[in-house]
């Protein structure tokens, strides 16, 4: 194997995909807008949700409760009459309708413990499912509030003092534009490697790399560099550029260290991606395959739902894949700014899982030559 060889193919490459647009427009999209939008658009995150009030009560305390309901989670509340509340709901004008009964603030402090009726509207089923919680807390912490200060026995003997660690604000964006650039990484490594290759076929050119003095290792590693430096690249490009100064999202760990990680994930997922190609055919089949893997790997790998939620099978599974690996390596780094004496395993299991991959692809690829 020569190093030459390599070099020259990886160009060739590279020379390949700066003449496909479309290519170029996929990986431009991928680390930039649609990193944007995802982060500001992530689905368990409540945002002006529309929020009408009956205030049958009209006392200190109700407008209190009024009052509460404040931007980003909620727009500003409507006031409206009963009569009004099912025709809204109807038109789907509001996604909650809070009815304060007459007499409330009275009964609460006679310890009546007097009912509030909360309609939701459940076909905006994301805001029904987070919003009704924000609901209840809001209108549990202002009676609560209220009552310390006109009972002196309603004083609780223990207080929660809530802290939240490497992300304050609990803003949902900061999440989500890390997770998404691990999803674009997984994505592009595997399309532009599997693209590369299938392009080859359709073209014809496999048999003129066949007939020169150059092994399916050099080819195989060839693809992989190449591709994987243009990932890589835009994957910085994405963590310094488009989170950390157009999303503000501020970086706690070592930004090369993320990259150091991301060239091992870049391995594991190029090789990957040369192995699917060789199974299919044409392109369209290419993108089924996919379908089949990129799907389980962004959804169960624990970007989008902690592992320790999910079943043992399932964690047992997904722990071979290099994925979860860097999911739990990325998380550490940028949230937490842990260091290589702290992620080191995950290191490791992203260097056995890529070597597997590697071992894998290449077996494959020399029946495809054959």
């Amino acid at each position: 194997m020569r190093l030459r060889n390599i070099w020259h193919l990886g160009v060739k490459e590279l020379r390949g995909l700066w003449r496909d647009p479309a290519m170029l427009l996929l990986i431009v999209y991928a680390f930039s807008l649609s990193i944007y939008t995802e982060s500001k658009a992530m689905p368990e995150s409540l945002s002006n949700a529309a929020i009408a009030i009956v205030d049958e009560d009209r006392s200190m305390l109700s407008g209190r409760i009024v009052s509460a309901f404040t931007p980003p989670y909620f727009g500003a509340p409507r006031m409206i009459t009963t009569s009004q509340m099912d025709r809204r709901m109807d038109e789907g004008l509001d996604t909650f309708a809070l009815d304060i009964p007459p007499d409330f603030e009275r009964d609460v402090l006679a310890g009546r413990n007097p009912a509030i009726q909360l309609n939701v509207d459940a076909t905006r089923m994301t805001q029904a499912f987070t919003g009704s919680g924000y609901v209840q807390q809001i209108v549990t912490a202002e009676v609560a509030e209220f009552v310390a200060g006109h009972r002196e026995d309603a004083t609780p003997p223990v207080g929660l003092a809530l802290r939240a660690r490497y992300n304050p604000a609990l803003e949902a964006s900061w999440f989500g534009a890390v997770n998404s650039v691990i999803d674009a990484i997984t994505m592009l490594s595997i399309i532009l490697t599997g693209a590369a290759l299938i392009r080859e076929k359709e073209h014809g050119t496999v048999e003129h790399l066949l007939v020169m003095p150059v092994s399916a290792a050099e080819i195989m590693l060839s693809k992989i560099w190449s591709m994987g430096l243009v990932v890589l690249l835009a994957s910085g490009f994405a963590i310094t550029v488009v989170v950390q100064m157009a999303l503000q999202v501020p970086i706690a760990g070592s930004v090369p260290l993320f990259v150091a990680a991301a060239a091992l994930m870049l391995f594991a997922t190029t090789s990957m991606g040369i192995f699917l190609a060789t199974l299919a055919g044409t392109m369209p089949q290419f993108a089924l395959l996919l379908m089949l893997v990129l799907l389980p790997l962004q959804v169960l790998s624990g970007g989008m739902t902690p592992r320790e939620s999910m079943p043992e099978m399932i964690q047992a599974i997904m722990s071979l894949a290099p994925n979860t690996h860097f999911v739990i390596l990325s998380q550490g780094v940028l949230f937490r700014g842990a260091g290589l004496d702290v992620v080191w395993p995950q290191f490791l299991a992203l260097l056995a899982t890529g070597g597997a991959m590697f071992w894998l692809a290449l077996r494959q690829f020399r029946r495809f030559l054959g």
